[in-house]
């Protein structure tokens, strides 16, 4: 680092020059920066198994679907059915061997505290193969929402 001898007037000036301690630490704020990795967000589900109650809805041995319309109507393979009466379908799919996949499609139009509602009751179910289709309608429900 380089130092000043002073100034015309006979006293001494001493000024540290700075410059090449910033240039470092903005490299090693950029290593930093680099090096640090990508947080993924991710909601983990950890499902408890509830009680079965024997409902009398079809369930398919490889894949079901759950849709919730507009009017808030959960339907089972197209099939209408409560919120309690999932709890036991799907504590029935989870005896199966093996687990059947979970299709779960809200319609962009349902309520948001519907959806919560049967969200929580999957994550208590215990299902462990769910999957999320249909988000294709979100996409194009934005664009119409904002024109």
């Amino acid at each position: 680092m380089a130092m000043s001898g002073g100034s015309d007037d006979g006293e001494p000036m001493m000024e540290m020059n700075t410059t090449p301690l910033i240039d470092v630490m903005l490299v090693l704020l950029i290593m930093f920066i680099i090096t640090i990795p990508v947080q993924t967000h991710a909601v983990k589900i950890d499902l408890p198994v509830d009680s079965p109650t024997p409902p009398e809805v079809l369930i398919e041995p490889v894949k079901n679907k759950l849709i919730v319309d507009t009017s808030d109507t959960l339907l089972w393979n197209g099939t209408p059915v409560s919120q309690s009466q999932l709890a036991g379908i799907l504590a029935q799919t989870r005896n199966m061997d093996p687990e059947p996949e979970l299709q779960f499609q809200p319609d962009a139009r349902a309520r948001y505290q519907i959806v919560d509602e049967v969200l929580v009751v999957i994550k208590r179910s215990g299902v462990t193969k769910l999957g999320f289709v249909g988000n294709e309608q979100y996409g194009s429900f934005q664009k119409a929402a904002g024109e």
